[in-house]
């Protein structure tokens, strides 16, 4: 919702809260931010500062990065909004892989802003959500974003799911997984989230144990 009024007139500015655990990379939004007519109310390098901020601050938008020291950021987006609805998340990262962007929206994000966008990118998708609409980054086609929130609701394990599950099960580890099929750690560890949501199954045991059932396991010698 865009800031109403005062009685003077005057529209107050629009209250931007900043997670990113990088303080170069938070000066620089904050800059950016100040620079435009926001007004930046608070700041966390963390996943516990970050409820601090939200509690004692109330912005009006936050800007998440999804890689935190101490925490997953898509968790975190989710048990943000659970706690305040209201409050607006823009997700700023460096990750535009399709299983990334689809956790994403799903946990809740409004708008999604690859870093080493423009600065004008920056305060539209700010200026978007807080009309009530959904930003993306011109790098994130809404043809992908689609199709990725229908997989994750349909309970469909994608074929690239279905290899790192059958890897994993197999006695591999995520890193080991992701240098056979070249993705990153993250990624790898996207699709294992996606895949417990899909199946119901918590832990890697009853990952294993589904693998296992499908006859996705697979030899993974030499």
């Amino acid at each position: 919702m865009i800031p109403r009024p005062s009685e003077d007139g005057t529209t107050p500015p629009v209250r931007v809260g900043l997670i990113e655990d990088h303080h170069l990379v938070r000066e620089g939004l904050r800059l950016v931010l100040t620079a435009n007519g926001f007004d930046v109310v608070g700041e966390s390098p963390s996943v516990e500062g970050a409820f601090d901020l939200l509690e004692q601050k109330r912005p009006d938008v936050i800007l998440l990065d999804l890689s935190l020291v101490d925490g997953d950021g898509v968790a975190l987006l989710r048990e943000l909004r659970a706690r305040s609805p209201q409050t607006h998340v823009v997700v700023v990262t460096m990750h535009r892989d399709p299983e990334t962007v689809r956790q994403a929206l799903v946990a809740g994000a409004d708008g999604y802003v690859v870093k080493g966008a423009h600065t004008s990118e920056l305060i539209e998708a700010i200026r978007a959500v807080m009309r009530g609409e959904r930003y993306l980054h011109s790098s994130i086609t809404s043809v992908v974003v689609d199709d990725s929130i229908r997989w994750m609701q349909s309970g469909v394990l994608t074929a690239r799911e279905r290899e790192i599950l059958g890897l994993l099960a197999s006695g591999l580890g995520v890193i080991d997984v992701g240098r056979r099929l070249g993705i990153s750690p993250h990624t790898v560890r996207r699709h294992v989230a996606n895949l417990s949501e899909k199946i119901g199954a918590r832990g890697t045991a009853a990952l294993v144990k589904y693998a296992i059932q499908e006859g996705l396991v697979r030899n993974v010698e030499g």
